[in-house]
C-alpha cells in the first residue's frame, strides 16, 4: 500500500471533497471532520463525484444523473447507478490527510 498525502486537514473542510490524481481517481471528502474516499468516477457515468453534494446523511450525489452513493461503503444507494464505487482507507497523522491505496494506483 502507498500512502498518498491529501492536503492538511484544516485545508478540507465539512462538506468539502478534493480531487486526488491517481489512477484511477480518488475523491476525499471531509463529513463532519471524518474522512472518507471513494473512486472519484460515477459508475453510472463520466461525472466527477469530488463535484458532488455531500449531504448531511453521510452520502455524496452525482452532480450530473443525482445517484447517491455511501461514503463508508461506497454502495450505490440511488438510481441510476447501480454499481457501487471502490473505497480506500483514509488516515489522518497530525494535521495531515493521506489515503492508503494499492501501489499500481498511487501517483
Amino acid at each position: 500500500m502507498d500512502k498518498i498525502f491529501v492536503c492538511a486537514v484544516a485545508e478540507l473542510p465539512p462538506g468539502e471533497a478534493r480531487r486526488i490524481e491517481t489512477d484511477p481517481v480518488i475523491a476525499v471528502f471531509n463529513q463532519d471532520g471524518e474522512f472518507y474516499a471513494l473512486a472519484d468516477r460515477c459508475t453510472h457515468g463520466e461525472a466527477s463525484m469530488s463535484d458532488g453534494y455531500v449531504e448531511d446523511d453521510c452520502t455524496v450525489e452525482c452532480p450530473i444523473h443525482s445517484a447517491k452513493f455511501c461514503l463508508k461503503t461506497g454502495k450505490a444507494l440511488t438510481q441510476p447507478a447501480t454499481v457501487d464505487l471502490a473505497t480506500f482507507k483514509v488516515e489522518v497523522e497530525g494535521d495531515n490527510v493521506y489515503v492508503l491505496a494499492p501501489a499500481q494506483v498511487a501517483a
